[in-house]
Parts: C-alpha cells; sequence; structure tokens
C-alpha cells in the first residue's frame, strides 16, 4: 500500500468498504446503546477510588466481553489516584488508544441526573466526555473483525485520573505510546471536528510571605504580602497573547488575616495555555523574572507543565487525511480544529508521534449539565475509526 512516512494515505482505503463498515455498525446500534448506557449508569469521579475499582473492574470484563480475552493485560494500581488497565493484542505495527474513565461528576449525581436516551441523543454525565468515545472505540474493533479487515496491534489505555491531569498515569501512558505507529485518542470531538493541535497547560502557585502590622498603629512597619500579588496578577495577565493563542489566568486568590492587619501572606493559582514551544519558553521566563515591589516580602513560584503542547505536524495532518478520507466515504464533511483544552494526546504528541484526537463522539456539554452524544454520530466515528485502524494493516 501507499504510505507517507510509514503511515498510511488516503489511497489505501480503496481496499475498505467504509459504507459497509458502518451498515454493519447501524445493524447493532441497539447494543452499543446498550453499552454506553450501562457504562454511563456506573459512576467514576476522579476522586472516588472505591467507584473508580468498580469501573474499571466492569471495563475489564466488558471489553474482554466483546473482543476477547486480551493477549497482554496490565493492571497499574494507585493509591492515590484511579488505576490504569493497559490492554494489549499482537500485531505489527502496533496503535495506541487512548481512553479515560474517570469523569468530572461528583457522586451521587445519577440521583437527580440519569442517563437518558431521547430520539437520537444519549445525555447523562460522562458520555460526552468520554465515554462514548470508549464505546466506539470497541466497536470499530468488532467492526473490523466482522468485515474480515485485518488489524494492526493494538494497546488500549484506561486512564483514571485524566480529568485531574493524569499525575500517576502519565509514565504509564508514554510507556503504552512508545513504539507506536501512531496514537489514537477517543476523546470527545470538538463540535463534531478532530482535533489536531491542542494547548499546553502549566498550572503555578505564587506565593507571597510579607511582614504582618496592625494596620492602623503601625502601618508603615507592615509589607502587605495582598498589595504584592495584586501587582503581579497585573504582570501575569499583561502576559496573555491572544494573536500568540497564549492565555495566562490568575483564577484563585486568597490572603491576609484580617482586615485590620497588613496582610503577611498571600497566594494566587495561575493556569496557562500556550500553542508552541515558544509561547511556553516565554512564559517560564517571565515566571523566573518575578519579583517582588518591596524588598521585605519574599515570592515563591511552584507548579510547572502540567501537559505539553500539541502542536500540529505533518504526520497528525496526514492522519487527519486519513480519517478525513474516511469520513468522506460516507458522505460527510470532517473538519479539523485547535483547542484550548489538554489531552493525554498531549504526551504522545510531545514524544514526536502522529496523533489523532477527538475522534470520539459527536455531542456537546462536556463538564457540564447538558452533556450529550448523537448515536448517529456514534455509528458515523466507529466506522471512521475502524477505517483508519485497519489502514495501517493493509
Amino acid at each position: 500500500m501507499t504510505r507517507m512516512s510509514g503511515l498510511p494515505l488516503p489511497a489505501a482505503l480503496a481496499e475498505v468498504d467504509v459504507p459497509g463498515l458502518h451498515h454493519w455498525l447501524a445493524g447493532h446500534r441497539a447494543e452499543m446503546v446498550e453499552d454506553l448506557v450501562r457504562y454511563a449508569g456506573l459512576e467514576t469521579p476522579s476522586d472516588d477510588l472505591e467507584l473508580l475499582g468498580e469501573g474499571l473492574e466492569y471495563l475489564d470484563s466488558w471489553v474482554a466481553e466483546r473482543l476477547g480475552p486480551a493477549a497482554g493485560r496490565a493492571r497499574h494500581k494507585s493509591d492515590e489516584h484511579g488505576d490504569v488497565l493497559v490492554l494489549e493484542s499482537p500485531g505489527d505495527p502496533t496503535l495506541t488508544l487512548l481512553a479515560h474513565y474517570d469523569t468530572v461528576w461528583g457522586a451521587g449525581t445519577l440521583a437527580d441526573w440519569p442517563v437518558r436516551v431521547v430520539d437520537d441523543t444519549i445525555s447523562g454525565p460522562g458520555v460526552f466526555d468520554m465515554k462514548a468515545g470508549l464505546v466506539q472505540a470497541v466497536w470499530a474493533i468488532r467492526a473490523l473483525r466482522a468485515a474480515g479487515l485485518p488489524v494492526p496491534g493494538l494497546r488500549l489505555v484506561l486512564n483514571g485520573d485524566e480529568e485531574i491531569g493524569s499525575p500517576f498515569s502519565r509514565p504509564i501512558i508514554e510507556r503504552a505510546c512508545a513504539g507506536a505507529a501512531a496514537v489514537l485518542v477517543f476523546e470527545a470531538s470538538a463540535d463534531g471536528a478532530i482535533k489536531t493541535s491542542r494547548k499546553g497547560v502549566g498550572l503555578f502557585d505564587i506565593e507571597v510571605r510579607g511582614v504582618q502590622a496592625h494596620a492602623g498603629l503601625d502601618h508603615a512597619a507592615g509589607a502587605s504580602a495582598i498589595d504584592e500579588i495584586a501587582r503581579l496578577v497585573r504582570t501575569l495577565h499583561a502576559a496573555s497573547d491572544p494573536a500568540e493563542g497564549t492565555t495566562v489566568n490568575v483564577g484563585l486568590v486568597s490572603g491576609g488575616t484580617r482586615r485590620n492587619v497588613v496582610a503577611g501572606q498571600a497566594f494566587a493559582g495561575v493556569d496557562v495555555r500556550v500553542s508552541s514551544a515558544r509561547a511556553q519558553e516565554r512564559i517560564d521566563q517571565l515566571l523566573a523574572g518575578l519579583r517582588t515591589y518591596d524588598p521585605r516580602t519574599e515570592l515563591t513560584v511552584r507548579g510547572g507543565w502540567n501537559r505539553p503542547v500539541m502542536e500540529r505536524s505533518e504526520p497528525i495532518a496526514a492522519l487527519y487525511s486519513l480519517a478525513s478520507a474516511a469520513a468522506a466515504e460516507l458522505g460527510g464533511n470532517l473538519r479539523e480544529t485547535g483547542v484550548g483544552g489538554a489531552s493525554d494526546g498531549n504526551f504522545a504528541a510531545a514524544m514526536g508521534l502522529p496523533v489523532l484526537d477527538g475522534l470520539g463522539a459527536i455531542g456537546a456539554g462536556a463538564h457540564a449539565r447538558h452533556e450529550q452524544v448523537s448515536i448517529d454520530g456514534m455509528l458515523e466515528r466507529a466506522a471512521v475509526a475502524a477505517a483508519v485502524i485497519t489502514a495501517f494493516a493493509l
């Protein structure tokens, strides 16, 4: 088959009956809906280890039920975060499929917001971000097997701490991605579009220690930490550059003890989003150069880059072209976009790997009470994912 830089070209899809894959999936529509409803009916908040464990046990059994026992299985246990499960099937080349099972929704959310199916829509906590994506990935593989099409080696990663920045899972994800021909991320789409770039995310804490004093009797003896934080907020916000794709947001501020005491301490929580490594370096230099105005105060900056930048590279563009060609076989126009949010795909992109992100659900409402997915969209994107996967094995 024709390849560019080791990646299949859209011409490879001449050997794939994409409408046929879609037709087979449509014939199993009810089962796909049932799978998502059951999965979304299990609460898996990032901060509840017991519920995360129960959710992963279910997924382990469900994937085995739908795809058969994995040739390789490794469950990485954590005492603080959700475990990570890596399931492998042999083949050459190997693709890594990324999915997280944790959600932002706390325990008990289902009590007043149950999963519902109305016409073409499934709504409920976590259906869009990103439980439908995993269902689509599994059914894409089933569709390929039913069609007798080849399937490359696969590593399926189920991550339980993505919504809080993947602090435990990052090294496991990076090992699972190492050596992969490509990485497919089944995060939700962006209004139907594939994500070919994502911003890097930096999370920083800025603390100032000042000198306390009585605000009325001995004001001059004090050195206000709050005054210093206020000055620093202005400096930080001035570093935002929309044209560059950089945002700096101080989202948390606290300090002081009483209104009649010159503040002896203050804190600012900072969120930074950048679109390029160059912008990241600029922000690093800014943070390293921060100084307080009053020499009696002391400044401390902690934190770092939670996720690196995912820049649109030629290999990423080539993967998008492959997926777009598959969608065109179904009469669709698959768009691409860049987004401010990050995912585990950022880690893979920083390793120089081709990444196709946002291959999951079509819908709306990530992290919001109107979270929902389109069932027709699930069928379409599962067929597109199947076509992309088999293209690597042809």
